[in-house]
């Protein structure tokens, strides 16, 4: 860690306006700014990226309103430790204390360069994509993959003409182009918004695309996001793309460096989601059925959770998107659900995540039990 966090910051008050964040960080260029308390002691951190989701203006919005703790971290942590903490907070920017004195921050790109710098940065790329990436094609409405981000809980995807790849859309791109839209034509609200969603992904893709080859090695592909200043790269194959790799696509095996014990693990993190006691201990049952059921097939594998609330409400209660992202020595398996109760929308994830798991080629040596469980789960003229 000592080698790879960034000792300059930039402090902000709770009280400061998010206008005035936003100069700070195009100014210099940063991703986070470190909030003091009246003492110009550390409280909290807020990332532009927030700022421009949030949509909230920025010219009355106070820092206090979308700042977030972070958990602390020092120079003795390891990068793994960093990783994990990292994932499991939601938050990609950590501050860094000797003590009780600030030092610095640390970035995802900070301890994914310290990372790649020793032997692993030699690894094949092929190591930890993400394969068959969802693909949007070039003429399809913003809020069509808008909505498919949201049902995937995903945040880049290739856009294609005729299965060629032509550029690449993030949710980020969607978000920040709308809240442009809105503060060009702030009296036209809601209107103008569903406006910008109904424009085509080529009109807002971003080209050319960086891209390598499933075969770079991982050192060389930070090397490329670095100079490109881009968060995500698309694997091709003869111009199609054939796989996705991200900052978080790093950051998820960096974090599982430190495990030398072969077992199937969880990592949980949940953003602006309360989870109680009583439903803790549902998911650790879940959790623990799931190991049992699969430990044996998928070993030294990790199961990541994600529980993330939106902005919809009904009778009161928000909307909780819930993704899975299982990576495994016998492949890398995805599900997501959505809903207003944590333990249902949970239970449908891992219900779909089984379902994967038990179809494909992998498990075929597993057949009868595949078929065994899907007729317990009524699913009785499944053929596998």
């Amino acid at each position: 860690m000592k080698d790879v966090y960034s000792k300059s910051f930039a402090g902000i008050h709770e009280d400061d306006t998010l206008s005035h964040c936003l100069s700070l960080l195009e100014k210099d260029n940063r991703r986070v700014l470190v909030v003091l308390d009246n003492e110009n002691e550390y409280k909290a951190v807020l990332v532009r990226r927030w700022i421009i989701r949030s949509m909230l203006d920025p010219s009355t919005t106070k820092v206090k309103t979308l700042m977030r703790s972070a958990p602390k971290v020092t120079l003795d942590d390891s990068l793994s430790k960093v990783a994990r903490l990292m994932i499991e907070s939601g938050v990609m920017q950590l501050p860094v204390f000797r003590e009780e004195e600030l030092l610095g921050c640390v970035t995802d790109e900070n301890v994914i360069h310290g990372a790649v710098a020793n032997g692993w940065g030699n690894t094949k790329v092929e190591s930890i994509m993400t394969r068959k990436p969802f693909v949007v094609e070039k003429d399809e409405p913003l809020g069509s993959v808008f909505n498919l981000f949201r049902e995937h809980g995903i945040s880049h995807a290739p856009v294609v003409s005729n299965g060629r790849l032509v550029g690449i859309i993030s949710t980020h791109d969607i978000i920040k182009h709308i809240y442009e839209t809105m503060e060009r034509t702030p009296k036209k609200g809601v209107a103008e918004k569903i406006n910008a969603l109904t424009i085509p992904v080529r009109k807002l893709m971003i080209k050319p695309v960086i891209t390598v080859s499933a075969n770079t090695r991982l050192k060389i592909a930070d090397e490329k996001m670095h100079k490109s200043n881009v968060s995500s790269l698309v694997v091709v194959r003869k111009g199609r793309p054939q796989g996705i790799v991200t900052e978080r696509d790093f950051l998820e095996p960096i974090a599982q460096i430190e495990t030398t014990e072969p077992r199937l693990r969880v990592q949980f993190s949940a953003k602006d989601v309360e989870v109680d006691g009583m439903q803790r201990e549902f998911l650790r049952g879940e959790f623990d059925s799931f190991a049992r059921k699969f430990g044996e097939t998928l070993s030294e594998g990790i199961l990541f959770v994600y529980l993330k609330s939106h902005g919809t409400h009904y009778n009161g209660r928000q909307l909780i998107h819930c993704r899975f992202q299982l990576r495994s020595p016998k492949g890398s398996f995805f599900s997501s659900s959505e809903g207003w109760d944590v333990e249902q929308i949970f239970r449908l994830a891992l219900h779909r995540l089984e379902i994967q798991i038990l179809r494909s080629k992998e498990t075929e040596r597993h057949t009868e039990l595949a078929r065994t469980y899907l007729r317990r789960i009524n699913f009785p003229s499944a053929e596998l």
